[in-house]
């Protein structure tokens, strides 16, 4: 077996939140085999923008369903040994990694990739590694954030990569600032 890369990112809003892909996503993922989006694209033209590096596997987010965007609700790849699956996430309350594992059952994966939360996360949990790459464009206090996942031989690693910083419309001091 070789070992292979994978780009994780969620929750990109384009256009709604942004024009475009941040450049560090795409530096990011120079290296990667594929490329996993667990929804909120908000555009197909995403996916586009992605495929010129890798190819992509992409998940349907609510904000998907509300723009109209037809994608499956959920994924499962293989790699190298390993089951990989893909939701968005939508669970409540948002990220709780006891529904999040549910799924993952459900799905019988040995990693289950989601968005939604908008906050990066790794957390191994009854047997299954659970990751969130957290949102390039709209973190919900957090970094802005992708993440790169290695499979080698059914080891596996994983990497936050920041993109840029904290971004939370709701704590914007600069209105504040005083003469």
């Amino acid at each position: 077996m070789k070992k292979m890369l994978i780009g994780l990112i969620s929750d990109t809003h384009i256009p709604d939140r942004a024009r475009e892909l941040p450049e560090k996503v795409i530096e990011a993922f120079e290296n990667v085999e594929l490329i996993i989006h667990a929804g909120d694209l908000t555009s197909p033209k995403v996916i586009e923008e992605l495929e010129n590096i890798a190819p992509v596997m992409a998940v349907q987010g609510n904000m998907d369903r509300v723009n109209g965007i037809d994608l499956p609700k959920a994924k499962v790849i293989e790699a190298e040994g390993l089951r990989i699956g893909v939701v968005h996430g939508e669970v409540y309350p948002r990220a709780d990694t006891d529904q999040l594992l549910y799924l993952a059952k459900q799905l019988d994966v040995d990693i289950l990739v989601s968005g939604h939360s908008h906050q990066p996360k790794i957390e191994q949990k009854g047997g299954v590694l659970l990751v969130n790459p957290g949102s390039p464009i709209v973190p919900r206090l957090a970094d802005r954030t992708v993440m790169l996942l290695e499979v080698n031989n059914k080891e596996v690693d994983v990497e936050i990569v920041k993109i840029g910083a904290p971004v939370c419309s709701a704590l914007d001091f600069d209105q504040y600032k005083r003469d």
